[in-house]
């Protein structure tokens, strides 16, 4: 017998996963968690018996329901789903799915669509962070083609803009959780920054390479992947995250100068091999922290840009071009930097989303058969 589960899958940004109702869904977490690694056939490594796609950037999930705050419309819960073991870890959060989240509302009946744009309110459970985010709906229905491209995604779609607000200390409630805006580990200068990802922040020189080398070189290095880890398993110590060693935050960035006229350079890691592109999230914390003087990432920024975020009292729209492995990615801050700390009102970039297919996903039903099937 097998349990059959409403689902649409989407892709959001350069990520792809199943987008589900709460509602359609176990309540109790650790149902719902055999469900979900079910459901992507996890634990093969090559997720053949599930709808996963054998990488971290799809092997994820998107749990969506109308909120209960007044400050959201939607609640929105990211799941990163482990490809070959049993664990769903729900500490992190990922922009390029939520980016799928509110046209998938939209099109679930949680949100009533407005005549040419639709603002979505989202309240992200994973970090108690919020994001408005604006669709596409002409004539009062989601909008999927238009002419915007982001790199890592072939063709064209629609623009779905998403600007977080208050971004810093999402995880640890601090923007540096370690007090300090450098830290040293194992030798290493670091900068530990907490800006919408909790994020381990390492000039790439320091590791011996230069931070412009290709995801394949990246992660067929074993010996830079043993010290990343090391040095983000102590990092997750001191900012306050604990034993981190099962966990997937903090991430990690490798910063250097950009090559390709952007602001800086950064490759992004999910923790334990290269993001083919950038996660949004990690995007937002890198450019905080290339907008900040005292961190890891000044002197890598060109001086157009030192001029533009290091003004004194300055709470203008920032612009910062970030490099990766397979483009660019921008991302608009509003923040004031003083002498006494620096705020950041809000973050914002733009991102695509595409839905796949809406049918019913199946799992075995000794996993789960909902209490109405049940009693029938």
């Amino acid at each position: 017998m097998q349990t059959s589960i409403p689902c649409t899958m989407m892709r959001g940004g350069t990520s792809r996963g199943p987008y589900f109702l709460a509602n359609d869904l176990p309540r109790d977490w650790e149902t719902q968690k055999q469900v979900l690694l079910s459901a992507m056939g996890s634990c093969t490594g090559q997720q053949i018996d599930g709808i996963g796609g054998a990488t971290s950037l799809t092997s994820k999930a998107a749990i969506i329901s109308v909120s209960e705050s007044p400050e959201a419309d939607i609640d929105y819960l990211f799941a990163q789903v482990s490809i070959d073991d049993m664990s769903v870890d729900t500490a992190p959060s990922c922009g390029n799915i939520l980016s799928g989240a509110a046209p998938f509302a939209i099109e679930s009946g949680l949100v009533r669509a407005q005549l040419g744009e639709t603002l979505v309110r989202v309240r992200n459970l994973n970090t108690n962070s919020f994001i408005h985010v604006l669709v596409q709906t002409p004539d009062g229905f989601v909008n999927y083609e238009g002419e915007t491209q982001i790199d890592g995604v072939e063709g064209s779609a629609a623009p779905v803009m998403l600007n977080f607000l208050n971004v810093a200390g999402t995880k640890t409630g601090k923007l540096f959780p370690t007090g300090q805006l450098k830290d040293s580990i194992l030798g290493t200068e670091v900068s530990c920054i907490d800006a919408a990802m909790p994020m381990v922040l390492i000039p790439a020189t320091s590791l011996g390479i230069k931070g412009n080398e290709s995801k394949q070189t990246l992660d067929n290095n074993e010996s830079l992947l043993a010290r990343i880890e090391a040095i983000r398993l102590i990092a997750g110590e001191k900012m306050g995250l604990g034993d981190v060693s099962h966990q997937v935050i903090p991430k990690v960035g490798l910063l250097s100068s950009p090559q390709q006229g952007g602001s800086i350079t950064s490759r992004y890691f999910v923790p334990h091999n290269c993001h083919a592109s950038h996660s949004a999230t990690g995007a937002i914390c890198v450019s905080v922290c290339s907008a900040i003087p005292g961190t890891v990432a000044e002197g890598l920024t060109p001086i157009e840009l030192d001029n533009q975020v290091n003004s004194k009292g300055s709470d203008k729209a920032k612009q910062v071009v970030i490099e990766h492995p397979s483009g660019k990615i921008t991302i608009a801050l509003n923040m004031t930097l003083n002498q006494e700390r620096s705020e950041i009102h809000q973050a914002g970039l733009v991102r695509t989303a595409r839905r796949l297919f809406r049918g019913d996903l199946y799992v075995p039903s000794r996993i789960w058969t909902p209490l109405k099937l049940q009693a029938s």
